[in-house]
């Protein structure tokens, strides 16, 4: 199940108030997402559908009064309070089956309030995931009329006739949930991610012109290198990016912060030159597929990407050596890529294993793109996102956008204490955080 929800300062009215009406928006958000109101069935067949129902989701009231929002949010790492935020911890898909797809949990605390919710990852990806929060938070604030109705078309490559069949009493989870991992969010500015970017596609080191700048930029982080371009307020680092802005081969912001992560924690972890490490990214499939998919196609339309490299290689080169991989099979999961994918599954249906089965691998997942601060019920925007117990492992990494906006970005980071230490004490990449 996906579990991710927003930390809000407590509500303009009682507590009881608002948990009423979040009750009743969420019954109101459900019949515009009717999919997650049912049950998984199976037929004869071995095909497994959604059966709407109208059978209902959890709805939970907890109270957590003796935490404050300063409590949960001054430690460096995240607290296991916010685990407890969440409705069926430790629940695999596959027991939609018998219970509720989706649940919303709303726990109060001594000076705000947390609405967590928690939703079968069998049946939406994080893009869907966000449109119901957002469209319940909207409901939740008044609104009478939603502005982005969802898409609940099938006839699409990933709608399969494949048959996964699964062992007697269901599938088993491919990691341990006992080992002992430390999370902690890392901020990086917009500022800083530019800085990130302009060194990975043009090389601190290529030429005395770009050394020259860079030095200039890490330099000079003062007050003048903020000036007015356009009418618009940007940063040096942006003017330099704009020069190359119309490049097709131009390596993304995120691109090149998944690289100096990949880099830093390969680099912790202490492993032998010769060892092959792997970057997994998450990546919608609606914008990639001929034709098109409505951005608000109801479902989950992720493929994994991974990108793989030897250790020696990774850090032996500069960032862009990195960025560039993880640029270049981004840039070729096209409509093809994502139809053989499909092809190759069908041949063959199976459960993807999620966990690091050799130590050496990094998972992306979440995206700074979704609209995790746009979830407003009614007194503003909230103090923070985070996520629930689910689908963590030494390596998995959420990427969620900075709660100022403007292009910055927080990393949730799982990883294994050892290595998070080792990481916290990479000045590369320490550099960057703030």
């Amino acid at each position: 199940y996906i579990q991710k929800g927003v930390l809000l300062t407590a509500p303009p009215f009682s507590i009881t108030h608002f948990v009423s009406l979040l009750r009743q928006s969420l019954s109101v958000a459900l019949s515009h997402f009717p999919a997650l109101a049912g049950r998984f069935s199976t037929d004869s067949d071995g095909h497994i559908s959604i059966l709407c129902n109208d059978t209902g989701v959890d709805f939970i009231h907890a109270k957590a009064t003796f935490l404050s929002v300063n409590s949960l949010l001054s430690p460096i790492d995240v607290p296991d309070s916010f685990k407890e935020f969440f409705a069926f911890d430790r629940t695999i898909s596959y027991t939609g089956h018998v219970r509720p797809l989706a649940a919303v949990q709303v726990t109060e605390l001594a000076d705000g309030v947390f609405v967590g919710c928690t939703v079968n990852h069998a049946v939406t990806d994080g893009t869907s995931f966000w449109h119901f929060f957002n469209t319940f938070a909207e409901i939740t604030k008044g609104a009478k009329k939603i502005s982005k109705v969802p898409d609940f078309s099938r006839d699409t490559v990933f709608d399969s006739p494949a048959v996964l069949k699964f062992p007697a009493g269901g599938p088993a989870v491919t990691f341990s949930g006992a080992v002992p991992l430390r999370e902690r969010i890392f901020h990086f500015s917009r500022e800083a991610i530019l800085r990130m970017k302009f060194r990975a596609n043009k090389g601190i080191l290529k030429s005395d012109y770009y050394k020259s700048v860079n030095n200039e930029i890490i330099g000079k982080q003062s007050n003048d290198s903020w000036k007015t371009v356009n009418g618009e307020i940007t940063s040096l680092f942006e003017t330099l990016l704009k020069t190359n802005a119309n490049r097709t081969d131009e390596i993304s912001s995120f691109q090149s912060l998944c690289a100096q992560l990949w880099r830093s924690v390969t680099r912790a972890r202490k492993l032998e030159s010769g060892k092959t490490t792997t970057f997994r990214m998450a990546v919608n499939c609606r914008h990639r597929l001929e034709p098109r998919l409505s951005p608000y196609y109801f479902g989950n339309l992720i493929q994994s990407i991974p990108t793989v490299a030897s250790v020696g290689e990774l850090l032996s080169h500069d960032l862009g050596w990195g960025a560039e991989r993880l640029h270049k099979n981004v840039v070729a999961h096209d409509n093809e890529t994502v139809r053989r994918g499909v092809a190759d599954w069908e041949s063959n249906p199976r459960l993807f294993p999620l966990g690091n089965f050799d130590g050496a691998s990094i998972t992306m997942g979440s995206s700074p793109r979704f609209p995790m601060y746009d979830n407003d019920f009614g007194w503003g925007r909230p103090l923070a996102v985070r996520s629930g117990r689910a689908n963590k492992f030494d390596g998995k990494i959420s990427a969620f956008p900075g709660r100022e906006g403007n292009g910055s970005v927080d990393l949730e980071v799982v990883l294994a204490p050892e290595t998070m230490a080792g990481l916290e004490n990479d000045l590369e990449f320490m550099e960057y955080v703030s």
